[in-house]
């Protein structure tokens, strides 16, 4: 095996504990840095390299676009799988961004699919709104997670493109898609003899907003809908 291609914080962490020789290119992680994957973005050193999501960076962004669909929002739901490093440390950057904006956050732990539907019946008539912090288990699950939230009318905000796809009201967040294209070029330097301690853990260069009009049926002001970068209809 030359390289081993893999996202998300989690599956990452396993590649790493995995193998300490084997080059690693993770096509989406969470705070490579925080999580301790790599010792820093400009020189990852060991065996792993890739490229951040921000995920965690960009919460209180996400938040802050949520607020304008949905200026009522006091109370928001975060849901987490708490058994993924990338998870736990987004949920904390959106609690954050929650305190700073004066409101209150029902904090929705998961650790398997089972766990999802517990977790929307203890959130019944204690949120105005759910944030829901991606990564594999959530993504597994996102059509019955939107699901849920339609039946709750509950606005919900994601930080990857495809959970519109499956239901959800909106997204901020990068383009996945975009990574996976980035993740070969870091494969085909590795296969002509670059090393991954030497290769920096790129950034996302552009945020996409996405927005789906056919959930829950709400009036988005035409000025925030022209900012979007997509609008399902």
């Amino acid at each position: 095996m030359d390289v081993i291609v893999t996202q998300g914080t989690a599956s990452v962490v396993a590649a790493k504990q995995a193998t300490a020789v084997i080059p690693i290119v993770f096509a989406t992680a969470n705070d490579p840095v925080g999580t301790g994957l790599v010792a820093s973005l400009a020189r990852p050193g060991g065996n792993l390299t890739g490229l951040s999501n921000q995920l965690g960076d960009t919460a209180s962004k996400r938040l802050e676009l949520l607020r304008e669909v949905a200026p009522g929002l006091r109370r928001l739901a975060i849901l987490a799988n708490v058994g993924n490093p990338g998870a736990v440390l987004d949920m904390r950057e959106a609690q954050a961004a929650v305190r700073m904006l004066g409101l209150e956050a029902v904090i929705l732990e998961i650790r398997r699919a089972e766990d999802i539907g517990p977790a929307f019946e203890g959130a019944k008539g204690r949120a105005d709104a759910l944030y829901v912090s991606a990564d594999p288990l959530a993504n597994s699950n996102r059509v019955r997670i939107n699901t849920l939230a339609l039946a709750a009318r509950s606005p919900t905000m994601h930080g990857v493109r495809e959970y519109v796809d499956a239901g959800g009201l909106m997204s901020y967040g990068p383009n996945i898609t975009d990574a996976y294209r980035r993740a070969a070029d870091f494969v085909d330097k590795i296969l002509r003899g670059a090393k991954p301690a030497d290769i920096l853990v790129e950034q996302p260069s552009k945020f996409d907003l996405v927005i789906n009009l056919k959930a829950l049926g709400l009036a988005i002001p035409e000025s925030f809908l022209l900012r979007a970068d997509e609008v399902i209809e």
